[in-house]
């Protein structure tokens, strides 16, 4: 796969629905980013952590949108700044993790998150994976609504259900990214992401949300996927440190 492959797909995702509906890559959030460049950083960012995982991701963990406390600043679905950043105290990350060539950046301003937004769905799901020593681009994350769908009422720093109306203007990002990455196993985190795959023909395993008090059913279910693929292995972090 090409990395025009990858241009074209950035392009593909600018076609983001109207309403309450906040698009990272091509958007600017007015109160909340850091200055006019903030979606050009996280289209960037974004476009380096497909790149690193095309031809290789051999699992993909698909939610069920961008949140705010995640992509909407980092760029990169279910990954907060904090984690992206290296300051995350529960899953200590490095920036190769995500990317080869380029250094993370915020596109928060400071002044709300002195060390970036911290999401705990995203800490979770790469605490976990990481925790079973695969290698980062072995897996990719995405959503099966690719975008930021927030409470009008509430404004950009929230969160709410794509509609079904939404979801369906989805479907095509969520066709393209299958293709891009038609890895072994697709794992649907809830049954959101697991309609949108099934809509697609898709064969997914649903396993649980790790939100409102599914991380522990969550991991269980991780820990049996990982198990069970056909990879090389990460080297255990605190030795290869030594």
């Amino acid at each position: 796969m090409s990395a025009k492959s990858l241009r074209e797909y950035l392009q593909l995702l600018k076609k983001s629905p109207s309403g309450a509906v906040f698009n990272p890559w091509w958007e600017v959030d007015e109160q909340n980013d850091i200055g006019r460049n903030a979606p050009a950083i996280r289209r960037h960012q974004l476009g380096a952590y497909l790149q690193k995982r095309l031809g290789k991701a051999k699992l993909a963990v698909i939610g069920e949108a961008v949140g705010y406390r995640g992509g909407h600043f980092s760029g990169i679905p279910m990954t907060s700044e904090r984690l992206l950043l290296g300051r995350s105290e529960k899953v200590p990350m490095r920036s190769n993790d995500f990317f080869s060539d380029i250094n993370p950046r915020r596109t928060s301003k400071p002044e709300k998150c002195p060390d970036g937004f911290s999401e705990p769905t995203a800490t979770i799901v790469w605490g976990t994976l990481m925790r079973h020593s695969l290698r980062p681009d072995h897996f990719v994350l995405w959503n099966a609504f690719p975008w930021h769908s927030f409470d009008s009422r509430c404004g950009l720093l929230s969160n709410r259900m794509p509609t079904k109306s939404e979801r369906a203007a989805g479907l095509p990002v969520l066709k393209t990214f299958i293709e891009l990455f038609p890895c072994d196993q697709v794992v649907a985190l809830g049954k959101i992401a697991a309609a949108q795959l099934e809509k697609l023909n898709v064969n997914a395993q649903c396993i649980r949300h790790p939100a409102s008090g599914g991380a522990k059913l969550f991991r269980q279910q991780i820990a049996g996927i990982a198990a069970g693929l056909d990879l090389p292995r990460e080297f255990d972090r605190a030795s290869s440190a030594n």
